[in-house]
């Protein structure tokens, strides 16, 4: 028996499911370009240093890293480090997606610092930093990027504007990072219509509530496999093959476990900590859902200018 029949029925009424799913039963219809139902992300790849060796480390190893994400910022990095990661981007054919600098949380904000700070996340303060935040972006596109972390749905909309007005790049993609707090189907739906290329859920849902956003939404989710401990700590290595099996297309988010937070730069040893995780989650789905192999690469979102 199910209850709140009459809230479910509302719910079906503006094409939204009508709660979470069975996960035994549901499996996404949506796939990859290729056919295929997953891909690799690693987050929380500050420097280029980093990148670099994550990409020489997975090729020894034998598996295929397809996103590098950047999450400390763009207005943090030289020109000359993002051009890097953008040549490495290009060179290895990886999705390079580069944060948006200005945020709460280095701003001068009190709420971002008291105990429900996570209320604000890293949400723009201000007109200003939202003009911040458009200065750091063009920057960026000037310097070749063409992928973009963004924690602020007023900004995506923006940005989503401005792209079909031709202001900014068409390819431009843009990525709704998880710090903006989105978990339900009509909260990502939201995220589409105002531009999202795609989604990253909050990373403590279930796979019967992944398989509900999937229902609602027909671009990538990008899924947290493990974390640092700033944000959980918790590793579901063995729960990835049900991500791609009910959310599918999906980016499966896995290394950053290594780290001890968001904001830091990956040392060498942690960099090999990142690799045997990405190893494990590749091996995972080798041996547990071998009929759904690794997707195609999608062309590398950055550019040399």
């Amino acid at each position: 028996m199910r209850f709140f029949g009459e809230a479910r029925e509302l719910l079906t009424a503006v094409g939204l499911p009508d709660g979470d799913s069975d996960a035994g039963l549901d499996e996404s219809a949506l796939r990859f370009p290729d056919g295929g139902r997953w891909r690799i992300e690693v987050p929380t790849v500050n420097c280029a240093d980093a990148a670099e060796m994550l990409l020489i480390g997975a090729a020894l190893r034998g598996v295929r890293i397809d996103r590098i994400t950047e999450t400390k910022g763009m207005c943090r990095h030289t020109d000359a480090e993002i051009r890097r990661y953008v040549a490495l981007g290009r060179d290895h054919g990886v999705e390079i997606l580069m944060s948006v600098g200005p945020r709460a949380t280095t701003d001068i904000s009190a709420t971002a610092r008291t105990p429900e700070g996570s209320r604000i996340g890293y949400r723009l303060r201000g007109g200003e930093k939202l003009v911040q935040a458009i200065a750091d972006i063009l920057r960026g596109i000037e310097l070749g990027v063409r992928g973009l972390v963004v924690y602020d749905e007023g900004l995506l909309a923006t940005l989503n504007a401005l792209r079909r007005q031709g202001k900014l790049p068409a390819e431009l993609h843009l990525k709704v990072s998880a710090h903006c707090g989105h978990g339900n189907p009509a909260s990502v739906r939201l995220m589409e219509q105002h531009g999202a290329n795609s989604i990253n859920p909050v990373r403590d849902l279930t796979v019967p509530m992944l398989a509900g956003l999937r229902q609602a939404v027909t671009v990538p989710l990008d899924i947290h496999v493990d974390n640092p401990a700033t944000s959980g700590n918790f590793i579901r290595t063995l729960d990835a093959p049900d991500f791609a099996r009910v959310a599918s297309p999906v980016y499966l988010k896995t290394g950053n476990s290594a780290l001890p937070g968001h904001g830091v730069n990956p040392t060498p040893a942690q960099v090999e900590d990142m690799l045997d995780q990405i190893k494990i989650v590749a091996e995972t789905m080798a041996r547990h859902y071998p009929s759904a192999p690794q997707a195609a690469p999608a062309a590398a979102m950055a550019k040399v200018i």
